[in-house]
């Protein structure tokens, strides 16, 4: 309301006046806390509430980001002046953390007075680099078809069980380790097992010292899983803005974000939009997008899975996602299906940074040529299918031996399968990938089976192991013959 006043006063108290699971209504006699201000309530002021609304002179309204057993009608609450704040700075490197920024890795409390609010503005247009520089994965299909940028946002769209957290894990340990700057890994709806498997994974490959874990874990409160990603970009923010490094943010899963604040609106009474979303999806996502940003102090490039409910891709949530992104891999189930890991389908996928004046004229001609190949070979089909490959003039059938070395070279064994494929894991140069697309196009290969280029590194393994046969290979081939 216009005659609200906006402005905390720390530690004014309020009183309850209902309870009605996450959301709590409190009454203030002096002026009202600002929306975002974090009350303290309950036991030990146990419970952690965020102030959402202003419902009139005299009541606010917020969501709990803690479970609210204990609250009752009447109880005090305290208005601690300000937004919630999170740790920042070199002490943060090495820890797992929750949404409060308190470690949830079992080792000591931190002790830095560094702490920074999570509501941020996002950078100014005038603090925004504007050069394009492209950053290597080590892995073929992405770095050759859909090159990421510095600074950028990719996102790993797919349903259910295609490979999203498998990829988005193998991309922290390639990149990881040649990246020169911090990683923060942040789980929004995560489940713990996973959250466990990470941080023990990265300590076993030796990189968890530059990186930050921060979790909001499925079984938490809306309220909590809303603003995990907001603590995480807060914590990258610092090390771009004021140590001027790059940061590499991972997030498992934007869908969870969206969800979660759908569960917000419901419980704050909102008219649900499209599908049943919050009718402020598209405001909210901004908020978090617009904060990651390429500037003159730093970088953050973000890598974001979001999952695709039934595989729609004009879901709302998928559809919103899109627009803020520089590069999107489509995951498809049907290429998981055939074997094809990772299963990104190279025709649905795109990145605004495959053009000449970035990527180069030689690696622009090389990924038109895969593209256009492999789309042909789509095309062909469901003549193979009805007709056979014997019906197919000499000119189609070289292409489509063509396209399905292509679509095995482009495979890759990730280290992050190791222990259940027992293949090692293989990162391939940028460089290294262009020369065997190159090759294969040039039909250099033509006399090789095809399942010597299934799941290989660079193209040089073909000649060292020529007749390399794995089931993979074979439950690939069949799958696609069928």
């Amino acid at each position: 309301m216009s005659d609200c006043v906006a402005h905390s006063v720390s530690g004014q108290t309020g009183t309850i006046t209902a309870v009605r699971g996450s959301v709590v209504d409190v009454r203030f006699n002096g002026p009202l806390p600002a929306i975002h201000s974090l009350l303290r309530a309950g036991s030990a002021e146990s419970v952690a509430i965020e102030v959402l609304a202003q419902i009139d002179p005299h009541h606010v309204r917020g969501v709990a980001l803690t479970a609210t057993q204990g609250l009752v009608r009447g109880g005090a609450v305290r208005d601690t002046g300000g937004p919630l704040q999170v740790p920042v700075g070199p002490d943060v490197l090495g820890r797992m953390f929750n949404v409060f920024g308190e470690p949830i890795d079992g080792g000591p409390s931190l002790t830095t007075d560094q702490r920074q609010g999570v509501h941020q503005p996002p950078p100014s247009l005038e603090r925004r680099a504007v050069r394009s520089e492209v950053f290597e994965t080590g892995i073929k299909i992405i770095d050759v078809l859909l090159p990421l940028e510095r600074g950028g946002k990719a996102g790993l769209f797919g349903g259910a069980g295609v490979g999203k957290t498998v990829l988005l894990t193998e991309l922290i340990q390639n990149m990881i380790g040649q990246h020169e700057g911090i990683s923060v890994f942040c789980g929004i709806g995560e489940r713990c097992r996973e959250g466990e498997e990470l941080w023990r994974e990265m300590g076993d490959a030796g990189v968890r010292d530059n990186m930050v874990l921060v979790f909001g874990q499925m079984n938490e409160p809306p309220g909590c899983r809303v603003r995990v990603g907001h603590t995480a970009l807060t914590m990258a923010e610092h090390f771009r803005d004021e140590r001027h490094t790059d940061v590499l943010l991972l997030v498992d899963n934007v869908f969870r974000f969206i969800q979660a604040g759908a569960e917000v609106s419901g419980l704050m009474g909102q008219m649900p939009s499209r599908l049943g979303y919050q009718p402020t999806l598209a405001t909210e996502l901004a908020r978090l997008q617009e904060r990651i940003a390429n500037t003159d102090t730093g970088a953050i490039t973000a890598i974001q899975a979001v999952y695709v409910p039934a595989d729609d891709f004009t879901d709302p949530a998928a559809v919103h996602t899109f627009a803020h992104l520089s590069a999107s891999m489509v995951l498809s189930r049907k290429r998981a299906a055939e074997g094809l890991y990772p299963a990104v389908d190279p025709l649905q996928s795109s990145s605004r940074m495959a053009t000449p004046g970035i990527v180069g004229e030689r690696h622009y001609r090389i990924a038109r040529d895969v593209r256009r190949t492999l789309a042909q070979y789509a095309e062909l089909r469901d003549i193979i299918a009805m007709l056979g490959l014997e019906q197919l003039s000499r000119e189609d059938r070289a292409l489509v031996g063509r396209a399905r070395r292509l679509e095995r070279f482009l495979t890759q064994p990730f280290a992050t399968t190791e222990r259940f494929s027992g293949v090692p894991g293989r990162v391939v140069s940028r460089e290294d990938a262009l020369d065997g697309c190159e090759r294969i196009l040039q039909d250099e290969f033509s006399d090789v089976p095809e399942r010597s280029l299934y799941m290989i590194g660079s193209i040089d393994e073909v000649k060292r192991h020529p007749t390399v046969h794995t089931v993979a290979a074979d439950i690939a081939e069949q799958s696609v013959n069928a």
